[in-house]
């Protein structure tokens, strides 16, 4: 009926999975389809053509850009939103809906992503709630871990997407150049901490963006939430209306923690227990 679609979101499980995928079925029954936020570091369109050579397969490129949404800014603001309960509201209106669009309009046998070898939970899921996809997880039927992607990348001669290099652990939306507005809104306290000491104008943009939010909504408006002892919402900049929310500067310093490529199923794993703190505020808006 169709062929194998290989989901390349930028990042370096997703490149893995693609190829093994082509060297499993044959480049001639795969397709593979990048959904473009146009809100991805430069560096990511070098290694969209290096893993097209390596494939020795386009990629091919959609976009949920247009009349609606000219940039992901306009998805924050239109819906006063950055993470709501079953991920990031940016990448459920640039990608999924973008994905599940394109499922209708074409025809395919499977659709393959990248999830790697500590995700089995968010594989399973998938299976349960999205069979209809027919969702196939290469990297977990060959025992592929992140560090082993990376490490297949370095040896065919690729040079691996610049956000790695720079110690962060995804590849997701970072903004085309190293000040404008971008980072993932999925990233977390460590990643956020270490955006504002070596990224501070772009820290301080996203700041601005959650207090903009924050001003139009009427209710407070952020990324992050401490899931320590004491929980709840948390700034990355003090919001003066609302002093009793922490900011990131209050915060013990963390770890970057590995995120899962952005596939517009950021956030999402139903068989998980869901945390309190999503029904604070930000958090008590639905996907759906």
């Amino acid at each position: 009926m169709g062929k194998v679609i290989c989901w390349w979101s930028g990042g370096v499980t997703s490149a893995v999975a693609c190829k093994l995928t082509i060297d499993t079925f044959g480049k001639d029954n795969c397709r593979v389809i990048f959904i473009d936020t146009e809100n991805e570091h430069m560096d990511t369109y070098r290694f969209m053509e290096d893993c097209g050579k390596w494939y020795d397969l386009p990629i091919e490129s959609i976009t949920g850009l247009g009349d609606k949404y000219k940039t992901i800014e306009d998805v924050w603001v239109h819906h006063k939103s950055l993470n709501v309960a079953h991920g990031a509201i940016c990448s459920y209106q640039l990608k999924r809906l973008v994905r599940e669009r394109w499922e209708r309009e074409n025809e395919y046998t499977h659709q393959v992503f990248g999830f790697d070898i500590d995700e089995p939970k968010r594989a399973k899921s998938m299976r349960l709630n999205n069979g209809h996809i027919n969702p196939i997880f290469p990297l977990l039927m060959y025992g592929y871990s992140k560090k082993m992607c990376i490490e297949m990348i370095q040896e065919s001669g690729i040079e691996v997407p610049l956000m790695y290099r720079l110690g962060f652990q995804n590849n997701n939306c970072f903004g085309k150049t190293e000040t404008s507005i971008g980072g993932c809104v999925q990233g977390g306290i460590g990643y956020w901490q270490k955006m504002q000491r070596e990224y501070p104008e772009k820290f301080q943009k996203m700041g601005e963006m959650e207090h903009k939010l924050t001003n139009l909504k009427g209710k407070p408006v952020t990324m992050l939430k401490d899931q320590g002892k004491n929980k709840g919402l948390v700034f990355l900049l003090p919001h003066p209306d609302y002093p009793n929310i922490k900011d990131i500067s209050m915060m013990r310093g963390r770890e970057v923690k590995p995120l899962m490529d952005c596939n517009g199923f950021c956030g999402i794993n139903d068989l998980e227990d869901r945390s309190d703190t999503e029904d604070e505020i930000n958090y008590q808006q639905k996907l759906f």
